[in-house]
C-alpha cells in the first residue's frame, strides 16, 4: 500500500520534458551566458589606452617651446639693461679709481716746470673726461642689451609666446637710461656742461 505513492513520484520526477519546457530551459541559459558576455561585447575594439594618451601629450608639450624659459633669460636682461643704464648715471666704483689714477699720472707729469693750464689739463681735465668715458660704455652697454631684449621677439622663432610686459618695460627703461647717459657722458667729455678752469684773471 505504501510502496504506490512512491512509484508515483518516481515516475513525475522522471518523467521527460516536453519541447516547449526544452526550448524555454534552452533559451534562458543561452540568455545567461549572453547577459555575461554583453559587457565584453560593448566594448569598443578601438578603444585608446588612457597611459597612450598621456605619453602623446607628453610628447608634443617636449616638442613645444616652454614661455617660461625664454621669459627667464629675457627678465634677466632686461634687468640687466636697467642696471647698467642706472649705473651710467650715478657713476662706478671702475670709474672712480681710474679717474683717480689719471689725476695721480696728472700729479706725476706736472711735478717739475709745468704751466698753470697744464696742470688744470693733466690733473682735472684728465679725470673728468676719463670719468665721462667709463660712464659713457656702460650706457652704451645698457642701450644694447635693452635694444637687443626689445627686438629679440622679432627675430625668434614663429610662433613662440610674447613676452611678459614687465621685460618689456625693463628692458625700454634699460634703453632709455642708456640714452640718457649717453648724453650726460658726452657733454661731460666734450666740456659742454662745465668748461676746465681757466688761468686768466
Amino acid at each position: 500500500m505504501n510502496a504506490t505513492p512512491a512509484t508515483t513520484k518516481t515516475d513525475a520526477e522522471t518523467e521527460p520534458k516536453t519541447d516547449a519546457e526544452a526550448e524555454t530551459e534552452a533559451a534562458s541559459t543561452t540568455g545567461g551566458a549572453t547577459a555575461e558576455t554583453a559587457p565584453e561585447a560593448t566594448e569598443a575594439p578601438d578603444a585608446q589606452d588612457p597611459e597612450d594618451g598621456l605619453a602623446d601629450a607628453e610628447d608634443e608639450l617636449d616638442d613645444e617651446p616652454v614661455p617660461a624659459r625664454a621669459a627667464f633669460g629675457a627678465g634677466a636682461a632686461a634687468v640687466v639693461a636697467g642696471a647698467l643704464g642706472a649705473v651710467s648715471l650715478s657713476g662706478t666704483w671702475m670709474g672712480k679709481t681710474l679717474s683717480e689714477r689719471a689725476t695721480l699720472i696728472g700729479q706725476i707729469k706736472t711735478s717739475q716746470t709745468s704751466t698753470a693750464a697744464q696742470q688744470i689739463q693733466e690733473i682735472y681735465g684728465n679725470s673728468w673726461h676719463t670719468t665721462a668715458l667709463v660712464n659713457g660704455v656702460f650706457a652704451l652697454l645698457a642701450l644694447i642689451v635693452g635694444a637687443f631684449v626689445l627686438a629679440r621677439p622679432a627675430f625668434g622663432t614663429p610662433g613662440r609666446a610674447e613676452q611678459p610686459v614687465w621685460v618689456k618695460a625693463v628692458a625700454l627703461a634699460g634703453v632709455v637710461l642708456g640714452v640718457i647717459g649717453l648724453l650726460i657722458s658726452a657733454g661731460m667729455y666734450l666740456d659742454l656742461f662745465a668748461a676746465l678752469p681757466s688761468t686768466k684773471g
